[in-house]
């Protein structure tokens, strides 16, 4: 309840502390061999995220070297590429990049397209330059439109704010599911089921309470920790302020006990309450849309991306913490995780006949 989810927060944190990943390995098939391959070469080299490790002869060995890990991408130039540029012929520049590693693939798929577009465009402007052609011509004629980019709430692109706001808050449900489902489990595997509830004097209402009113304190800590951890010490962005914060905070623990508790009312078994909770917790990480979007997704799965709780703490906090919009915004989100706090008033009847009449099987 307390090392695991604190273990995973720092793992995670610093993991990506960096913001996004740098110096990425590239390869390179040069078979122009001239001042102007060499020097998209070097360009690519420069850029953050790109480093330059190897030079391959052929097109099949860099190939199998991203096949085998050791790069995530390369540049090929072919025979002619300088001689066809110069003269106005359109030369082809290709190059090979490997999205398994989809942070990678696209990060290097970015620099590789801007390399070529830098290569094509140095030329021109040597060319119109020789003509006479002047510097605000040659500007407007090479970049006619002009990007102002800005993003919002993370002008950095830092992974490590898209990231762990997801996946600590995920493990952390995680944990609380698979204790909270224990937690009743073992009432029946150790046989103390009637005493549990003969100290409550049979009303399953003050029995939970009672068990889950410590656990709700100390996940609760740890939450309010993460939450403080990475926006006060870290410094991620949260314009919505802490109020929200803390309502999320309290939200996001009474939803996940209150499935861990629908899930064992629904299957009064030790093991298979709590493989439920691992199944539904594990496919929450798919389905919560920080990682693909959900409007993406076929329509079966959208639908199904609500009965996720994580999918509704990433909502809220996206909405009103993330992007600092009101609370009315997510007030669908909101009250799906009140929902899932009230679940186990749909199975209190089932979890006290559980206690007194079913005999545990391993």
């Amino acid at each position: 309840m307390v090392v695991f989810p604190l273990l995973v927060m720092f793992f995670f944190t610093s993991m990506m502390q960096e913001g996004q990943p740098t110096d990425m390995p590239v390869g390179v098939v040069d078979h122009d061999h001239s001042s102007l391959s060499r020097q998209l070469v070097r360009r690519l080299d420069a850029f953050q995220t790109s480093h330059v490790v190897a030079v391959y002869p052929t097109v099949r060995d860099a190939r199998k070297a991203v096949q085998a890990g050791e790069i995530y991408a390369f540049l090929y130039i072919p025979e002619g590429t300088s001689d066809k540029l110069l003269a106005q012929r359109r030369p082809t520049v290709s190059f090979y990049y490997n999205m398994a590693y989809y942070a990678a693939g696209t990060l290097l798929y970015r620099d590789l397209t801007t390399i070529t577009t830098l290569g094509s465009a140095s030329v021109g402007m040597a060319t119109l330059q020789a003509k006479g052609v002047p510097p605000a011509q040659i500007q407007s004629f090479l970049q006619p439109i002009v990007i102002d980019l800005h993003q919002i709430s993370n002008p950095w692109t830092n992974y490590n704010i898209y990231l762990s706001t997801v996946l600590v808050p995920g493990v952390i449900m995680l944990f609380i599911f698979l204790i909270t489902a224990y937690s009743l489990g073992t009432e029946l595997k150790f046989k103390r089921s009637r005493q549990w509830l003969s100290m409550a004097d049979g009303n399953i209402v003050v029995a939970l309470a009672g068990k889950m009113l410590p656990q709700t304190l100390i996940f609760l800590a740890i939450v309010y920790g993460y939450m403080y951890y990475v926006f006060g010490v870290l410094g991620f962005p949260h314009p919505g302020g802490i109020m929200r914060i803390a309502m999320l905070g309290l939200a996001t623990v009474l939803s996940s006990q209150g499935f861990g508790i629908f899930a064992f009312g629904l299957m009064p078994s030790l093991r298979m309450s709590m493989s439920v909770c691992s199944l539904w917790a594990v496919l929450s990480f798919s389905m919560a849309g920080s990682a693909f979007p959900v409007m993406g997704m076929d329509s079966a799965l959208e639908s199904l991306s609500w009965l996720f709780p994580l999918r509704h703490y990433f909502m809220v906090y996206q909405i009103t913490v993330f992007n600092g919009y009101e609370m009315l915004d997510a007030w669908f989100h909101i009250a799906a995780l009140v929902a899932f706090a009230l679940l186990p008033i749909m199975v209190l009847r089932k979890i006290r006949n559980a206690m007194l009449t079913y005999v545990y099987i391993p």
